[in-house]
């Protein structure tokens, strides 16, 4: 296969989804540069080039992975019905998580950039909780939720939805039902739990 001549995004990208396939299957010690551009058909002088090294790498990893989840939650438009959203964000969440399979464990992994929490990296994580905040936080002011509930909530709406993208994507769901309609009915009773019926 001919090596590209332009170090352009195309490049960037497929470099990014190549590693996160090599650190998925074998974890940091299998990613190493030389490995990484062969893979992706480059030169270690590409990956230089365009990351500056492995450190920078690792990072761009794991901002892509969670940049890619705020995309697709800011997607929801927040509408009159706050318990609602918070569904379609799982749904989002769940639609990100398979659109990136090989991104997301690399996301959740231990220190998986080695970054220290307040480093650059970390703030894509806290953008995405942030908006999962803000839909529980209109359902606590609209009378939705409890009331001083959202951070019991948010966390509890992030949990369910990475407990079950985890399950389903380590193939460890129980069978005899459909992953999306278990994953949709599971929400949709969790959210209607939550709801303050006071």
């Amino acid at each position: 296969m001919a090596r590209p001549r332009t170090h352009d995004e195309t490049l960037q990208r497929q470099l990014l989804e190549t590693a996160a396939q090599i650190l998925a299957a074998g974890g940091p010690p299998a990613l190493n540069l030389r490995t990484l551009a062969r893979a992706a058909g480059t030169s270690t002088s590409a990956v230089y080039s365009l990351f500056g090294g492995k450190s920078a790498l690792l990072r761009a990893i794991y901002a892509e992975g969670f940049a890619r989840l705020s995309r697709r939650l800011a997607a929801v438009e927040p509408s009159d019905d706050p318990a609602e959203d918070l569904v379609q964000l799982g749904l989002a969440y769940r639609a990100s998580a398979l659109q990136s399979p090989r991104l997301y464990p690399v996301m959740f992994g231990q220190s998986p950039a080695g970054l220290e929490p307040g480093e650059p990296g970390r703030g894509a994580g806290r953008e995405a909780l942030g908006l999962l905040a803000a839909a529980v936080t209109r359902g606590v002011r609209a009378g939705v939720f409890p009331a001083g509930s959202e951070r019991r909530l948010t966390l509890a709406a992030w949990a369910l939805a990475h407990g079950l993208v985890s399950l389903e994507l380590n193939g460890l769901l129980p069978g005899g039902g459909s992953a999306e309609a278990d994953y949709e009915r599971i929400l949709r009773d969790t959210v209607g739990g939550w709801q303050d019926r006071g």
